[in-house]
């Protein structure tokens, strides 16, 4: 398994994104339920979220994250997914 650092960006208007985050949060609860979603939070200053997943690849977290009620309901912008090689903490290997 990896470990993969996801970024949104959102472009919507923040009245739309709030009425989608309950569904969002669910969604993130089960997958940190799974063990798949390792952290995920708000950034303070701009319109984005911060996520760390581990995965088989980055095509089955791709498909994973097109399930996101965000992502259904056209709220994300830019999504970025990198593979990340943590050292040091929690998500070090």
């Amino acid at each position: 398994m990896s470990v993969f650092v996801v970024t949104y960006t959102y472009g919507n208007d923040p009245i739309e994104l709030n009425q989608i985050r309950p569904d969002h949060r669910v969604w993130l609860a089960q997958q940190f339920e799974a063990k798949s979603l390792l952290a995920s939070g708000p950034m303070v200053d701009r319109q984005a979220g911060l996520l760390i997943w581990e995965s088989n690849s980055i095509e089955e977290l791709n498909a994973l994250l097109d399930q996101d009620p965000f992502e259904i309901a056209g709220m994300i912008a830019e999504r970025t997914i990198e593979e990340w090689n943590p050292i040091f903490g929690p998500f070090g290997k």
